[in-house]
């Protein structure tokens, strides 16, 4: 008699669905705990733009993943996936359920999908050459790049996201192979269940527009203030914090923007409410697709409503 595979729950969805108030009800249910799926949430001191559980709801469930670097410390997608795979095995070895959650869509993907990511080191000056050739040329033009090196790197990689296909150009040239060819997979060791959280488009807006209003009155300006102070005491000046991967963050640009006034509150709210589309868009299109490739052979790809 064979034993069934343990569970992994995904709840999935674009940002402001309620994605993590699904996975707070729902983990009490599955004696769950949450892995966080949220690129953002691995910073410390930047809990109230990047809407992190609070201390009361990790107190509720037990989150994994969360506040692992200062906002001026490197954190990889190969980095991410050790640590989750690590956490979703010692959830399981403890006769829990993992649910992970989150709307990055490289971490989501890379752990459904049973990613390993290529080993090559970071290389700075690669990076910085890629950087220039893109601030120089453009974003169409360094995926062009890729396209030309890497086809089939191109067809997995959002052109949009530069700094995914400026990690692909690095490790092209710090391997000496494509970045396709060092993407290996390893079968999952549990079944996975998708959830999807969405909403209709308007409403979503609405909802975004409403927590943005929310993070501000709870004091993002001043906690983003203090990030740049702290920044500045460990030699990043305001031009360089706002150029860290943690600053690329929605709204926390904008929001530092104001705290050195360079651009008013109402002017970074408008930016904010803006880029906040553009991404709900992208990550529906994304999400949806994770929703009905990424079950269990099997297993049943849900569509769910916030609780």
């Amino acid at each position: 008699m064979t034993c069934e595979a343990p569970e992994l729950i995904a709840v999935i969805g674009p940002t402001a669905a309620g994605k993590s108030a699904y996975a707070m009800a729902l983990a009490p249910q599955v004696n769950g705990e949450i892995v966080s799926a949220d690129s953002r949430h691995v910073y410390r001191q930047m809990d109230i733009g990047t809407n992190k559980p609070t201390p009361d709801e990790q107190r509720r469930v037990r989150h994994h993943l969360l506040d692992l670097r200062d906002p001026h410390e490197r954190f990889s997608l190969g980095e991410y996936v050790e640590l989750a795979r690590t956490a979703i095995a010692d959830i399981h070895a403890r006769g829990k359920t993992p649910l992970l959650v989150g709307g990055t869509g490289q971490y989501v993907r890379a752990i459904l999908r049973g990613w390993r990511v290529p080993p090559a080191p970071p290389h700075d000056d690669l990076r910085e050459k890629w950087l220039r050739y893109a601030q120089a040329h453009g974003a169409d033009a360094l995926f062009a790049e890729l396209t030309a090196r890497d086809p089939d790197a191109a067809r997995i990689i959002d052109p949009r996201n530069i700094r995914r296909v400026i990690r692909a150009l690095e490790v092209i040239e710090v391997s000496g192979q494509r970045w396709s060819e060092l993407q290996k997979r390893e079968p999952p060791a549990w079944r996975t269940r998708v959830i999807y959280v969405n909403l209709p488009r308007d409403a979503l807006y609405a909802r975004a527009d409403a927590r943005l209003a929310r993070m501000i009155e709870q004091g993002w300006l001043a906690e983003t203030e203090a990030l740049l102070d702290f920044l500045s005491r460990r030699g990043f000046d305001a031009d360089a914090a706002l150029q860290l991967p943690s600053m690329s963050a929605l709204g926390y640009r904008e929001m530092a923007l104001v705290a050195l006034g360079r651009m008013t509150l109402d002017e970074a709210i408008a930016a904010i409410k803006r880029a906040t589309r553009r991404f709900i868009r992208a990550q529906d299109v994304w999400f949806r697709k994770e929703a009905a490739q990424g079950a269990s052979p099997g297993g049943v790809a849900q569509i769910a409503p916030p609780p």
